[in-house]
């Protein structure tokens, strides 16, 4: 399996990654509780996981987030291949945004993810929105409101104090703020940049709601541009500069 999706390809994300580890099985008809681990020979994964890789030349990103085991990180870094950074999930323990230049370098580092509210989103606060007509909240509306606005500002006084963002009054709008958490990815020494053409385009709706499954039209959302829009919009233009710009390609060996 891995043989052939590598002909094919120069990467390969492997999604819940801890399942190399082990995998919660639950037995038919019990609730999720009533389940229990079952470990795998991770090494042996490994192995075969990093040998077609090497033998295809390609990369391989393990989403390691969420309740992951240390041996997880430790693993995937032993095998040289990366883990995963998402903008949001990179806090200190009280919850701050850490800045990028601490972020780990053998990472994929994304603003989001297909399961997280776009960055239009989270600073908009669709999230909450969204979460409180579909009755997913867990607490009280006005405390998840209070919450999201709350970690808005943590996140801007980050791309502020990183001179990502300037300190002005009226505070950027979204759209800046958008491309300042841009350049926070293209700031921090991570191996790999991934971009969302959602968060691009100012989509508020994320792409996936968890806990959902006829209640919201999960992956079925088009983008908010055509093809040919996509080529000519500033925005997309403007964030290709700056990581561009930030992370150069090196120059082609000249053709014998």
């Amino acid at each position: 399996m891995l043989r052939r999706t590598l002909r094919h390809a120069g990467g390969l994300r492997v999604d819940h990654v801890a399942g190399l580890w082990r995998l919660w099985w639950v037995p038919p008809g019990a609730g999720a509780a009533e389940g229990t681990y079952v470990r795998y020979d991770a090494e042996a994964m490994l192995g075969i996981l990093a040998l077609e890789a090497y033998r295809a030349g390609a990369v391989v990103v393990g989403e390691d987030l969420g309740t992951v085991q240390p041996a997880v990180t430790r693993g995937l870094r032993g095998r040289n291949m990366l883990g995963s950074t998402v903008l949001w999930f990179a806090r200190d323990d009280d919850g701050d945004f850490v800045a990028p230049s601490r972020w780990p370098r053998n990472a994929l580092a994304t603003i989001s993810t297909h399961d997280l509210p776009t960055a239009p989103g989270f600073l908009a606060g669709e999230h909450v929105r969204v979460r409180d007509e579909l009755k997913l909240l867990s607490t009280d509306t006005a405390v998840e409101r209070a919450r999201a606005a709350e970690e808005r500002d943590r996140l801007l006084a980050m791309l502020r104090a990183e001179g990502l963002l300037p300190a002005t009054d009226p505070p950027p709008d979204d759209e800046e703020a958008v491309v300042a958490m841009h350049a926070a990815l293209a700031a921090s020494p991570t191996r790999l940049l991934g971009v969302s053409l959602y968060d691009v385009l100012g989509e508020v709706r994320q792409p996936n709601m968890p806990g959902t499954v006829d209640e919201y039209p999960n992956w079925r959302l088009p983008l908010p541009a055509s093809v040919a829009q996509i080529r000519t919009d500033p925005r997309v233009a403007r964030i290709a500069a700056l990581l561009s710009e930030a992370r150069p390609r090196p120059a082609r060996p000249p053709q014998a």
